[in-house]
């Protein structure tokens, strides 16, 4: 039994609209990889990095290094997502990749300290600038998701339809 994988360029309906997701998350991805080679952004993760239980080990690489890392990752994200208008397996590669990056980022807001102030009297979660950034990981992890789940075949996620 051959398993079809999918691709929004190729689909139909409102279905061929994921591929304006997807080329959206690639100028993402291409940006944010970009970033991470230039010094500020080198600097201005660290106290991501150094706080996370899921990427701390990158530190081992030292400050410029887990930028690199991490720079590599993202523009290797944007490569698949790109390749996946093609390829509907470089697409799942792509949108899982984008999904782990992403559910990674999101996860800072919670380990980082001082993005988030939990409170019962006043505001219960309140957060700085730097928690508003995080933030919105949360929508990129979901599109993320959506084009992952949208490249799968008809026969793993049955509530699509065709």
């Amino acid at each position: 039994m051959k398993v079809a994988f999918n691709v929004a360029e190729s689909g139909g309906g409102s279905y061929r609209l994921l591929a304006i997701l997807r080329w959206v998350m690639v100028v993402i991805f291409v940006s944010f990889g970009m970033q991470k080679f230039t010094l500020q952004s080198a600097q201005g993760i660290v106290q991501y990095i150094s706080n996370s239980p899921f990427v701390w080990w990158l530190s081992v690489f030292g400050f410029r290094g887990e930028a690199y890392f991490l720079g590599v990752v993202e523009l290797a994200t944007a490569a698949l997502l790109a390749a996946g208008a093609f390829s509907p397996i470089l697409s799942t590669a792509g949108s899982l990749m984008g999904v782990g990056t992403f559910a990674i980022t999101w996860s800072f807001f919670f380990t980082t300290p001082g993005v988030v102030k939990w409170s019962w009297s006043t505001d219960p979660m309140a957060w700085n600038l730097t928690g508003e950034f995080l933030f919105k990981d949360i929508v990129l992890l979901c599109v993320c998701a959506v084009l992952f789940l949208a490249s799968l075949p008809q026969s793993v996620v049955q509530s699509r339809t065709a």
